[in-house]
């Protein structure tokens, strides 16, 4: 079976199309396009990316990208390191024992100021003279609130109340690969490769995470627009009431599940 690249490159080179023409087209740049023709893995950003560009490239040039992608599986993807280590394994082979509770010396020294301020309190309040305690003038009354001050407060709480969810909806411009995570971790667009005018729902949660193969998209949050950077791939992070976080690469989504 002839190499991944090898195909990429032989089909591309036998339809007569510059690799300019697949750039401009895939939204993919041109250095990554030629590390998947000559398979020079470590010149992408990651897996991820590797079989999001390839699935791509492969879907552009009309070839079959999911065995192309099962082949770049199966040759060079590592085992993930939960399938290499059992979970609730003890490496140590003895059990951890619960640490006991430390009463550090500054705890006994303030639970000593609280009860010596407590007495003084307590002989304080019995040391008043009862002739003494009627003989003191009444305290000044307060004036009451001003109605309309409480009204203006609750107005403007209820005006500007602080969001709990975020809502995010994904508009792509371009061909663009989309990898997004609620804040439980669920996929919602898993490593899906969107077209320009095929608008995402609008999402709901308290957190989103999502990473893009390239920047033809806008990420629609709370009512207004932000352009993802041209420095693809990328991610970001999205919570109520404030811009997108860029994500540095290992904390970006991948949807592998």
């Amino acid at each position: 079976m002839p190499e991944i690249g090898d195909q990429l490159r032989e089909t591309r080179m036998r339809n007569r199309i510059d690799i300019a023409d697949v750039e401009a087209a895939t939204k993919i740049r041109a250095k990554y396009l030629r590390a998947l023709e000559n398979e020079e893995w470590d010149l992408l950003p990651g897996p991820t990316f590797v079989k999001t560009f390839l699935r791509t490239y492969a879907d552009y040039l009309g070839l079959d990208a999911r065995n192309l992608v099962e082949e770049y599986r199966a040759r060079y993807e590592r085992p993930a390191a939960q399938e290499l280590t059992p979970f609730g394994t003890n490496l140590g082979g003895r059990r951890a024992r619960p640490r006991r509770p430390v009463f550090a010396p500054w705890m006994a020294v303030l639970v000593g100021i609280v009860a010596l301020v407590a007495a003084l309190y307590a002989l304080g309040t019995w040391g008043d003279d009862p002739e003494e305690e009627a003989q003191r003038p009444a305290s000044t009354p307060q004036p009451a609130a001003d109605p309309s001050d409480e009204g203006r407060k609750e107005r403007k709480r209820k005006r500007d109340p602080k969001p709990k969810v975020a809502r995010l909806q994904i508009q792509p411009t371009g061909p663009v690969s989309v990898c997004l995570e609620n804040a439980a971790g669920e996929p919602l667009i898993g490593n899906l490769t969107l077209d320009a005018g095929q608008d995402s729902e609008t999402f709901r949660s308290k957190r989103f995470r999502v990473s893009f193969g390239t920047g033809a998209a806008v990420m629609r949050v709370g009512g207004r627009e932000y352009d993802v950077s041209d420095d693809a791939p990328i991610g970001y992070e999205i919570r109520p009431g404030r811009r997108p976080r860029a994500l540095p690469e290992e904390e970006r989504p991948t949807c592998d599940g």
